[in-house]
């Protein structure tokens, strides 16, 4: 479906218009990273549904209004899933904060998975960059600079993604007295291992033999006990060198899960930020204001803030 024949992405455009402060609402489980939209911006929902889905081609189109909850529930029936992260919110929240899976080293990145994106210029029209298949890749960089914008460029309305086959097995363990990092760089097949301080949580995802064989090689290695998932995350999620997640009990940042080996954490309270380089805010500015030179998109919000 072009955008031409899709009444939902027209509605969306007409919503956002081309005047006046404007951001878009979800699930609102995203709501506060880079700070508040401000309160005289007016509230828009982007619109929901699956346009097309081709389990050959590896792709999916999906309206940015559709939860990742439905996409996933969905793709599952062909045996596939996406690198949009599986904890609640939409798949437009999902692309505009830009936050990957746990479960990265299975699915991939986020940023990499975007093959094509629509969405509202500040001037009120409907802008598509990339393409709707792996092999077109023109205004791909487009799709890369939309994603974890926070929606200050553009307001999503629809994206196309690549997605990955489901495993034959996934299983979580939870571990005491093990080295995480030791984990990390040695065992297979994990797609996470996670870190509070205290327990580790390893994914284990692949061919049910391999599964089993590493859920033994595990179990060896300490107490380790099956469950059903990840742990509660923190709320404030936070990007550091890899290397600093070890000394992250020297930072008051209260409780914490640490994805080790991803440089992605998960505190209580915001760890603090080292101050981005003027040459970084200048052509952070210069962007913004190619896109939005009115600053009515999401305002209040800021990427990397």
């Amino acid at each position: 479906m072009s955008v031409a024949s899709d009444p939902l992405l027209h509605e969306f455009a007409e919503l956002v218009g081309d005047s006046g402060p404007v951001a878009v609402e979800g699930c609102r489980t995203r709501w506060r990273i880079g700070g508040d939209a401000a309160g005289s911006a007016r509230l828009v929902s982007a619109p929901t549904g699956i346009v097309a889905h081709e389990p050959s081609e590896m792709t999916v189109r999906v309206r940015a209004g559709t939860s990742v909850a439905e996409l996933h529930h969905e793709l599952a029936a062909s045996g596939q899933c996406t690198a949009l992260p599986d904890r609640g919110g939409t798949v437009g929240g999902a692309v505009v904060v830009g936050e990957n899976d746990l479960r990265l080293r299975r699915v991939g990145r986020l940023r990499d998975a975007v093959l094509q994106v629509r969405y509202v210029s500040a001037q009120g029209r409907m802008i598509t960059g990339g393409g709707a298949t792996v092999k077109n890749v023109s205004g791909y960089d487009l799709c890369r600079l939309i994603t974890g914008s926070l929606g200050t460029l553009g307001l999503v309305a629809e994206v196309t993604l690549r997605t990955v086959p489901v495993a034959e097995e996934c299983r979580w363990v939870v571990l005491d007295d093990s080295d995480p990092f030791a984990i990390a760089q040695g065992w297979q097949p994990y797609s996470a291992v996670l870190w509070d301080g205290e327990r580790t949580w390893v994914c284990l995802e692949g061919a049910a033999a391999d599964v089993a064989d590493a859920r033994t090689r595990l179990r060896a290695t300490g107490r380790c006990a099956d469950v059903g998932g990840p742990p509660d995350l923190p709320p404030c999620r936070n990007s550091i060198a890899p290397g600093r997640v070890r000394a992250i009990h020297s930072i008051a940042c209260g409780q914490f899960v640490a994805a080790v080996g991803l440089g992605l954490v998960f505190t209580t309270h915001p760890l603090p930020r080292s101050p981005r380089s003027s040459s970084f805010e200048r052509l952070s500015m210069r962007v913004k204001n190619e896109f939005d030179p009115e600053g009515r998109l999401n305002p209040g919000r800021r990427p990397g803030a």
